[in-house]
């Protein structure tokens, strides 16, 4: 089963995420642009993976996920077999946040939303400060809850493992990378050995990916997009 998919898209609950970034309408925009499969990866935050979930329904299958930005300001998108699995991660990364509070009026609001796009709440610590999570412990710990670690980006100047460590370390214990779209044919080659995710890393509505990129599976469930990320089915 060929499945179309974006898995890296940010909600209104990153500072900067666009406040139309809701679960209403991240759910219905990647239906009318054809995915199948979806991944909620905030900042640092899990917070409105439940509700993003709950608005797709049947409709489209939502991976549960956070991007962690670790000690050595690497981002990493998590990927979790259920919503109780991310949240467990979610209290994990809350831990090794610094508490320093968010300025709305300057790097933008941090909202959590429910199922009907309402404002339940909002993020007091910003979200995009590096955790005091090394890469090694936060693969670690995402493994410890089931999930999969996914270095973001890697053909990027910043926040990205390429520019801060300048490779990818053989004993790191990943099997899977995220690229952009304009690096695919470049990268694939270098990294021909990884799986390799191309996601749209969006944070306004118009960024989510069309249906170009899948995934071929035998059942269309969560678990399956992992097996695929971890080479289990490879």
């Amino acid at each position: 089963m060929r499945v179309y998919y974006d898995l890296h898209i940010h909600t209104a609950l990153s500072p900067c995420g666009d406040a139309d970034m809701t679960p209403n309408n991240i759910v219905n925009m990647a239906i009318l642009k054809g995915l199948d499969v979806i991944a909620v990866t905030d900042h640092n935050s899990c917070g409105n993976v439940r509700a993003v979930t709950a608005a797709a329904g049947e409709r489209l299958l939502v991976v549960p996920g956070m991007e962690v930005e670790t000690a050595e300001e690497i981002h990493v998108v998590c990927y979790f077999p259920t919503v109780e699995a991310v949240e467990q991660m979610g209290k994990i990364v809350a831990a090794h946040q610094l508490p320093v509070k968010n300025k709305a009026e300057i790097f933008g609001q941090q909202l959590y939303l429910d199922a009907e796009d309402r404002i339940c709440g909002e993020e007091e610590i910003l979200l995009v400060n590096a955790t005091t999570l090394d890469i090694y412990t936060l693969v670690k710990e995402v493994k410890n809850c089931g999930g999969v670690a996914v270095p973001a980006h890697i053909d990027r100047d910043s926040f990205s493992v390429l520019a801060n460590l300048g490779t990818v370390p053989e004993d790191l214990g990943v099997s899977a990378l995220e690229i952009t779209q304009k690096n695919v044919a470049n990268l694939r080659e270098n990294y021909k050995e990884y799986v390799i995710l191309t996601n749209s890393d969006a944070h306004y509505l118009w960024d989510i990916a069309e249906a170009e990129h899948y995934l071929d599976i035998s059942d269309k469930n969560t678990q399956e997009i992992l097996d695929i990320l971890t080479k289990v089915n490879l």
